[in-house]
């Protein structure tokens, strides 16, 4: 789903790309990883989540608030769409709903949202945040081992080296 051609031309107008972003490609790659992991227990579509990972902050103006950024990331999909990906009407709608609202501390909605929301949370100490369980949405997610392994990636701003190779990017 998620093809070379499709990561650059998200990168290519990334209005961060260049610099040393805490929402940008390290991040992404993460945010798949953990994705991936929550939604063989959530039973969330996977084609969402890993489009999710790469659109949700792919409108991202500053790495301080930027309030509309999940807005502008669903836009960027929407112009992509047809074009560097597919997907049906209804995986089209839970992509748009995730990148929108992923930032404003919603808990309730499609399964398949939730799993993409807490494979952006799981991701927030890489900003000095914890995920708090509590703001977790599903029990996937909440699992002290999960919240434990996505800490210790985000802590290390580790660059997970098997995407960074799926999207044809280099880790150093």
């Amino acid at each position: 789903m998620i093809t070379q051609a499709l990561i650059r031309a998200i990168i290519d107008q990334h209005p961060l790309k260049g610099h040393a972003s805490i929402h940008f490609t390290d991040h992404w790659a993460r945010v798949l990883e953990n994705g991936r992991r929550l939604q063989t227990a959530s039973g969330a579509r996977l084609e969402v989540v890993e489009l999710f990972a790469v659109f949700h902050d792919a409108g991202r103006i500053s790495d301080g608030k930027d309030p509309d950024h999940g807005e502008r990331g669903a836009q960027v999909a929407a112009r992509m769409r047809g074009r560097l990906f597919d997907i049906d009407a209804a995986g089209w709608e839970l992509l748009r709903l995730a990148c929108q609202l992923h930032s404003k501390g919603r808990l309730d909605g499609d399964v398949t949202v939730q799993t993409c929301w807490d494979s952006d949370r799981l991701d927030l100490l890489r900003a000095g945040y914890y995920p708090a369980p509590e703001k977790l949405c599903t029990a996937a997610a909440r699992a002290p081992d999960m919240i434990a392994w996505a800490n210790r990636r985000s802590a290390a701003h580790s660059i997970p080296a098997e995407v960074y190779a799926e999207w044809g990017l280099k880790t150093g």
